[in-house]
């Protein structure tokens, strides 16, 4: 199966590294690869609680609108089971509009998924009656049942033999719609996508509250603003009590009109994959007298929380909202289960891999674990412990790169091995000016006992002042204030010259100097000029010297050639005449 054909999957260039799903996920079901937090489909429930708290959106329930749309175009009866939690997440809208603006994107008919709830409340009624003792999970909650199902495999046979509310409806619908109708659900739920794949025969399809709005508005329907008509109303009947089912508890109550059928029945409630690992973890069945029934809930506070919810209305103000909307006055108590909806649970146990103590020890020595002392344990990774942690590394989920305090300790131990190799003086000052780093050069070039020694430590300059140190402590000022670096040359400072490279870390926050002594330098500067100067002038008297010999060598040349021409000018008039 492809990242994209699970329920969900991740968007690789969006993830951050944060690990925040890590460490959220309660199954750990996360695989940390080529910088990025991947699901891992054998591993996970699809509770949904990675895409709740992934703060860059890299994961996302799979995108089935456009098989929906397909499936409109198909010329097949289609309906939609609409998931009770509607009322909390479209407080706008009746259920007259949004029949209607369903209806009008082309589907043949909605229906309360709500209805399939009262009929799983009949049927457990009924089982109730029947038995005498035992512990009974509920199998309302696909996420849960898949968590038993991998993770709590001895707790498989405890689940109640009865398919989902979901489930349930879509068989009712076909008994009462005919068994060619196609079915789409709309609700809160990323795990009812699992449904839909492990039962194509009932459930085609699993959109989201989310794609629903999406679909409304690619098709440009406002449902506020919809005409309705008594043509608009839910197909099959009216649920309800059964609209109570997407509250913690909400279960529980759908039970309590059959009084006589789940007599001497022990019903709690348990929300939460944590909780019910914990709680379940520490049940022994065997020894539990009487019936006792556990409605287990993936999300904390039910369906009306679910990971696909929108609503920002507070969890009292949906709990009282579906309570006032479940009617308990008409059938509640008194129905009669009308459809088969037995439903069997294979294991599908996730195997552990069990590691040596010596391999754990050399997985752990990659992130300077050594002995106990050094195990945090602080969750930072996203595992409870370093232990996890390690067992994560060794079944390829985790990098040691997760690890952080092992990167901060590394980190520090690079920035340490620079500012010790460095032959330049090295400060770092936060924005008060306050000396954070230091290395030793910086003592032995600005430390001076008659100075400091009342005031500092000379083992320890952290947190003392860097203006009681330096004079040119203005360019970390202007650094800071400027948000860049600065380089300034030929800064005095007692009877030295020194050029200063003043960098940022933090922006207005942390900055670092680099700070190098060029007196020797510059005197070196001033030596060469002065040698130079000498050889110039040197140069220059020995050119001027030159200048003037063949100044003395070229007037005499001009004489004695002014002689010559002279000469030989009146040998020829002599010998003419």
């Amino acid at each position: 199966m492809s990242d994209r054909e699970y329920p969900l999957y991740t968007i690789k260039n969006n993830c951050q590294d944060c690990y925040k799903c890590v460490r959220r996920c309660p199954v750990k079901a996360i695989k940390i690869e080529d910088n990025s937090a991947q699901i891992v489909p054998d591993l996970c429930i699809a509770c949904g609680t990675c895409y709740r708290v992934c703060p860059a959106k890299a994961k996302q329930p799979r995108n089935d609108l456009v098989r929906a749309k397909n499936l409109l175009k198909s010329g097949k009866d289609v309906y939609v089971s609409l998931a009770p939690s509607w009322i909390t997440e479209f407080p706008d809208w009746t259920a007259e509009q949004i029949i209607a603006s369903i209806r009008r994107l082309g589907f043949k008919g909605v229906s309360e998924t709500a209805v399939g709830a009262e009929e799983v409340s009949a049927n457990l009624a009924k089982m109730f009656k029947q038995k005498s003792e035992g512990l009974f999970i509920s199998t309302a909650c696909p996420a849960v049942v898949e968590y038993i199902d991998k993770y709590m495999p001895d707790m498989n046979k405890y689940l109640t033999p009865l398919s989902s509310p979901l489930l349930a409806h879509c068989r009712l619908m076909k008994e009462r719609l005919g068994y060619d109708i196609e079915i789409v659900f709309v609700g809160p739920c990323i795990a009812k996508k699992i449904e839909a794949d492990r039962h194509p025969d009932l459930l085609n399809l699993s959109l989201t509250f989310g794609d629903l709005r999406q679909w409304f508005k690619d098709a440009d329907i406002n449902p506020t603003e919809i005409r309705t008509s008594v043509y608009d109303k839910f197909a099959v009947q009216k649920a309800e009590e059964g609209t109570a089912y997407p509250i913690e508890g909400g279960m529980i109550e759908t039970l309590r009109p059959y009084k006589d059928e789940v007599a001497g029945t022990y019903m709690t409630q348990i929300s939460g994959i944590s909780n019910i690992k914990r709680e379940l973890k520490n049940i022994n069945p065997e020894k539990l007298s009487g019936k006792v029934f556990i409605e287990c809930l993936a999300c904390a506070g039910g369906c009306v929380s679910g990971p696909c919810v929108s609503s920002n209305q507070s969890g009292l103000d949906k709990r009282v909202k579906i309570l006032k909307n479940a009617d308990f006055s008409v059938s509640a108590g008194k129905r009669q289960p009308l459809s088969n909806i037995y439903e069997s649970y294979d294991q599908i146990e996730v195997k552990q891999t069990d590691f040596s103590e010596a391999e754990i020890r050399k997985a752990l020595a990659k992130i300077g674990k050594y002995n106990i002392e050094d195990e945090l344990n602080c969750n930072g990774c996203g595992y409870d412990t370093c232990r996890n942690f390690a067992c994560a590394m060794l079944l390829g989920k985790a990098e040691p790169e997760m690890c952080v305090s092992n990167m901060k300790q590394q980190a520090q131990r690079k920035a340490n091995a620079l500012l010790r190799c460095i032959p330049s003086p090295i400060v770092i000052v936060n924005s008060q000016l306050n000396i954070l780093e230091y290395n030793k050069k910086f003592v032995e070039t600005f430390w001076s006992e008659e100075e400091h020694a009342e005031k500092y430590n000379q083992e320890d300059l952290r947190g003392a002042d860097l203006r009681d140190f330096i004079t040119f402590t203005n360019l970390f000022s202007a650094s800071l204030d400027l948000e860049q670096d600065i380089h300034k040359e030929h800064v005095r400072f007692r009877d030295s010259l020194y050029d200063v490279v003043v960098f940022n870390i933090d922006e207005k926050q942390i900055v670092g100097g680099i700070i190098q002594d060029v007196t020797n330098m510059e005197m070196k500067k001033e030596q060469i000029a002065a040698k130079a100067r000498d050889v110039i002038k040197k140069n220059l008297a020995t050119v001027q010297q030159i200048a003037c010999t063949l100044g003395e060598h070229m007037a005499e040349t001009e004489i004695l050639l002014r002689s010559i021409a002279h000469d030989y000018s009146d040998n020829e008039d002599d010998k003419n005449g």
